[in-house]
């Protein structure tokens, strides 16, 4: 059983509160209260920003952004969010009434909220204020009870396989009972929500596509980075890790676009790591490249939307915790939605291309992705440009801006662990200054730290920011 719905910007009023997800659906069904944007698919991978053998530390990147017109335009609410059923089941539900979970969860709106996870199947169907009619066959709840997260996984988990074309058919059987009646007729579908794309699973996706592509709004899968073994902190830090996900998309794009090119595809789960994450590692500072790195590779290569599992009380990869307390990858996401906009750009760079030497793959420690500034953000005019980078070497990093960015003021927002436990740290300060909530309705003023015109940036070590470039009147971003 899943339940989506959309999580309305924040309101001037502190006693505005989320709108509730009253309605389930499963297979993945989307009760949507705001219109999707379109998004461009297509494959385009994060810049390649490596460093030359040879080259000392003090060498510059030189960077520029292309400004006339975006290479991707994502969905506002890019950034979505998942609350994991176990709430319900563990008696959690009351934590809606939470005026600190509330404030924390208004300040990373707007945003589809998905109710949905391995704890459904308790869950069932119910719609008491106009039941659907089964009409001499199985109704609505047969089908949404039936197909829950990864159907490629129904063999293990219950003894009985289904094809892609089986659950294609499920899918358009499901929206022929919905669309008479008055409250659903509206109602999104999004599926079939597969897993890993190994062969199996993209033997699936291929039948489904070919038999339900123009059936479902939006076609969902899940991703998980670590799966079944021990890990350690430096693993968040391996640029293969971080790779494999791009990987991923291509795989699932190239099955979409055979059978409705240009359907939008939404990476419907992401976790670091499986089995509800590693206690001092899935929720510290470390996990956030992860997260950073996902974020800006998916609008890149043109993936509408992404839904974080979860925000609240599951496991480890959890946004806030059972104490309410908000983790390093609250904040991260909070400047996420503060300062970036759905149009992706174009990123330059000049001083340390090189070419891979034969059978090598070059694995980039040094990550800049781009993006027009939040409209929404009243602090910066339209037409200003947002960067943010990860910067995964042991040495500081130097960047100049150049080209239409070359003096421009800018607004740095670094983000990095805080207390002694390092990368390990849940807790994290925002250019020196600590992160922590003022009170329980109020979130901390996220301060900038201005830089002069034509500074060089200067990329600590194992760390990640943000950064405004003020003015730069980038066509590609002064029109919504």
């Amino acid at each position: 059983m899943r339940v989506l719905c959309a999580f309305p910007e924040a309101m001037p009023s502190s006693n505005s509160r989320p709108s509730a997800c009253l309605a389930p659906g499963t297979l993945y069904l989307a009760l949507l209260l705001h219109l999707s944007l379109s998004s461009q698919a297509g494959d385009r991978r994060p810049l390649p920003v490596a460093r030359a053998p040879g080259l000392k530390e003090k060498t510059l990147i030189l960077l520029d952004v292309s400004t006339k017109n975006p290479v991707r335009t994502v969905n506002e609410n890019f950034l979505s969010l998942q609350l994991d059923p176990s709430i319900i089941h563990d008696g959690w539900l009351d934590f809606l009434s939470s005026k600190r979970l509330v404030t924390l969860a208004r300040g990373l709106s707007p945003a589809f909220l998905r109710f949905g996870g391995k704890r459904t199947d308790f869950l069932q169907f119910q719609n008491l204020r106009n039941p659907a009619k089964s009409r001499g066959g199985p109704g609505p709840d047969y089908y949404l009870k039936n197909y829950e997260d990864e159907p490629n996984n129904y063999r293990t988990m219950h003894g009985r396989a289904v094809n892609g074309s089986q659950l294609g058919k499920d899918y358009i059987q499901l929206k022929s009972l919905l669309q008479p009646i008055r409250i659903y007729s509206r109602a999104s579908l999004y599926g079939p929500n597969i897993g890993r794309p190994r062969k199996n699973v993209i033997a699936l996706l291929d039948g489904f596509m070919k038999v339900a592509g123009s059936t479902v709004d939006a076609v969902t899968w899940q991703h998980c980075y670590i799966d079944g073994r021990v890990v350690k902190v430096m693993d968040f830090l391996k640029t293969r890790l971080l790779d494999t996900l791009s990987d991923q998309i291509r795989k699932i794009q190239k099955v979409v676009n055979t059978y409705t090119p240009g359907k939008k595809i939404w990476l419907e789960g992401v976790v670091t790591t499986s089995a509800g994450g590693t206690n001092n590692l899935s929720d510290s500072y470390a996990a956030g490249f992860l997260w950073l790195n996902t974020l800006g590779m998916l609008a890149n290569q043109g993936i509408d939307v992404v839904i974080r599992h979860s925000f609240f009380d599951h496991g480890y990869n959890h946004l806030v915790d059972q104490n309410f307390n908000p983790l390093p990858d609250y904040w991260l996401s909070l400047l996420y939605k503060r300062l970036i906009g759905p149009k992706v750009l174009a990123v330059h760079v000049a001083g340390l291309q090189r070419k891979p030497r034969p059978g090598r793959v070059i694995r980039d420690k040094l990550r800049i992705y781009a993006h027009c500034t939040n409209h929404h953000n009243h602090n910066y005019v339209r037409g200003s440009i947002t960067l943010f980078i990860i910067n995964l070497h042991r040495s500081r990093k130097k960047i100049k801006l150049a080209g239409t960015l070359r003096d421009k003021l800018v607004h740095q927002y670094l983000l990095q662990p805080y207390g002694q436990e390092g990368l390990k740290s849940k807790s994290v300060q925002l250019n020196g200054q600590p992160l922590v909530m003022v009170d329980d309705g109020t979130l901390p003023e996220l301060k900038p730290r201005p830089l002069r015109a034509g500074r060089t940036l200067v990329i600590p070590p194992v760390t990640m920011g943000f950064y405004v470039v003020k003015n730069v009147n980038a066509l590609a971003c002064r029109y919504r």
